[in-house]
């Protein structure tokens, strides 16, 4: 599966990277591979260029354009590359996933920050929590994207974390980091059902 960059309109500030998209290539019989489609997952942001006009000047990126970049490989699979950027159909679908949840921690002393990938269903994540064995549950804030933050003196304590999607499915795992994780460190959880 490719990932794939979303202009400003459809990045929602980050709220939907790991959402999961089908593309099909349209109107040009000339260049687009007809009855294809791929299924990619935004994970990066195309940033408007507002020197450039957004109708076939160079600016697809600007508002009110909805824009997805294409690696070249997954591009050829639904366009010929000489097209350059074609119009497409697209549909938000659900996201299948092979494993679990992961939990990347990072941070230092009390801050703590977690990317959170691999997410099945909806794919964007809504809203985080963690809990350490001393502690009640912490929501956490969007930082950027998936990347969640607390400031919280969680060292020496396993760690559990509640996961809300934007279709409101919640998953709890716990203990997913032991009591001795250090920062870097990578932890799979439960998944949600795609």
């Amino acid at each position: 599966m490719a990932t794939v960059g979303l202009s400003t309109t459809l990045f929602e500030r980050g709220q939907i990277c790991g959402g999961c998209f089908e593309l099909r290539c349209v109107d040009d019989l000339r260049w687009c591979h007809q009855g294809t489609s791929i299924i990619v997952t935004a994970t990066n942001f195309c940033p408007p260029n507002y020197g450039l006009e957004g109708d076939g000047g160079g600016g697809h990126c600007n508002p009110p354009n909805k824009h997805f970049v294409l690696p070249i490989d997954a591009f050829e699979k639904i366009a010929f590359w000489k097209a350059s950027n074609m119009n497409v159909h697209y549909r938000r679908i659900k996201c299948v996933r092979e494993g679990g949840v992961r939990f990347i921690i990072d941070g230092s002393g009390y801050f703590i920050s977690v990317l959170i990938s691999n997410v099945a269903g909806a794919g964007d994540v809504l809203a985080v929590k963690i809990k350490g064995s001393r502690t009640g549950w912490l929501p956490m804030g969007r930082n950027w994207g998936q990347t969640w933050h607390v400031s919280a003196d969680l060292k020496n304590q396993p760690l559990s974390f509640e996961v809300t999607t934007s279709d409101g499915v919640t998953v709890t795992s716990y203990n997913v980091a032991p009591k001795n994780w250090s920062f870097g460190q990578s932890f799979v959880g439960k998944q949600f059902q795609s």
